[in-house]
């Protein structure tokens, strides 16, 4: 993937673009992603982002290179908690989970449903899958990881070397109670 991707909520008034490849793309089966996407699921409009087996894909990338078309006012953040370290921004126009953002964290995760099926980019892994109570019916397509991996953070030290270790700041209109 080189160039930029243009990508959309489900009833397309908030739109990105996504400069360049991912850093990364994963499927996460974390207890914290699973939870919120049920949470998420409940919505009026909103459809499960969840894959058959319960993982959360997405695409890992650097911040700047995200960049927000239309629909900044329709993003609004949900927390799990009050405490909760990430948080999933959400386009409330349609209630469409549009990325997580991890506290201090120079990436996001933008959430594969957003791409066409035909578009979409694969996944390369398959991480946290010692929070599944049993992770036997897993595919195996791909690796499946028990937790992250030396190689899953060096691509993310070396995505934000290649940033200059900035850190920008993703602003949101407001927050959501799922």
């Amino acid at each position: 993937m080189s160039g930029t991707t243009e990508i959309s909520c489900a009833c397309g008034r908030t739109r990105l673009e996504l400069r360049g490849a991912p850093i990364l793309v994963s499927e996460c089966l974390c207890n914290s992603c699973r939870a919120a996407a049920d949470r998420l699921a409940t919505l009026a409009g909103a459809r499960n982002m969840l894959t058959s087996y319960d993982a959360t894909p997405s695409a890992e990338y650097r911040k700047d290179r995200v960049r927000i078309l239309s629909g900044a006012e329709h993003l609004s953040e949900f927390r799990l908690s009050a405490d909760a370290g990430s948080r999933r921004v959400v386009a409330t126009c349609c209630n469409t989970p549009v990325f997580l953002e991890l506290k201090g964290a120079h990436w996001l995760s933008i959430y594969l449903h957003l791409w066409p099926e035909e578009a979409r980019p694969k996944a390369e892994m398959r991480t946290m899958t010692g929070d599944l109570p049993d992770a036997s019916n897993l595919p195996n397509d791909i690796p499946n990881l028990k937790s992250h991996t030396v190689s899953f953070y060096a691509k993310l030290l070396g995505a934000w070397a290649a940033m200059g270790f900035r850190n920008p700041k993703v602003e949101v209109a407001g927050k959501i109670d799922a």
